[in-house]
């Protein structure tokens, strides 16, 4: 049996949101247990220069929309990156999930060989879908979700492995 662009992106993905939603979750119980104004969450971050909380989510959520619609060659869902509270991370991150699964295998299969091109930070990227899905999509959003968790976890938020990895 071989492993399709679709089974290697889009339930991926889908189950790290789901377990970053979950994360979000235990952060926000955190906060109104122990009194702490969430803002102070949402805005932490690991170093000064270094993206906050929420824009770590902002990004795992916009590399899992751009990542599957140049895959499926579709429009890429955009936002507008002013989500300041939990509540709204996770509408951001339940619109990432239901556009993901709005996509169907068909439209990723066979991407292997497609040409995609983006710009981040006035460069221009060029990837073939395959290298493009495991080199710099699937990374990406485990890096923006695993440093939320850190975030949390340096903060004091009840975090675990099972957590980030979700149930098996």
């Amino acid at each position: 049996m071989t492993l399709s662009m679709y089974q290697a992106s889009v339930p991926v993905f889908v189950r790290a949101l789901g377990n970053l939603s979950n994360i979000l979750k235990k952060a926000q119980a955190h906060a109104e247990q122990h009194k702490i104004d969430p803002s102070v969450l949402l805005d932490s971050r690991l170093y000064p220069n270094m993206f906050p909380l929420k824009r770590q989510v902002q990004i795992a959520a916009d590399m899992v929309n751009g990542g599957v619609a140049r895959l499926a060659g579709v429009e890429r869902p955009v936002h507008e990156d002013k989500e300041t509270t939990f509540e709204q991370l996770q509408q951001r991150i339940q619109k990432t999930i239901d556009f993901a699964e709005s996509i169907k295998p068909e439209q990723i299969d066979g991407s292997e060989a497609r040409s995609i091109s983006l710009t981040i930070g006035g460069n221009e990227l060029q990837f073939l879908g395959l290298p493009y899905l495991l080199g710099f999509v699937t990374p990406n959003v485990y890096f923006h979700t695993v440093t939320a968790y850190d975030i949390l976890r340096h903060n004091g938020v009840e975090l675990g492995k099972p957590d980030f990895i979700g149930g098996i």
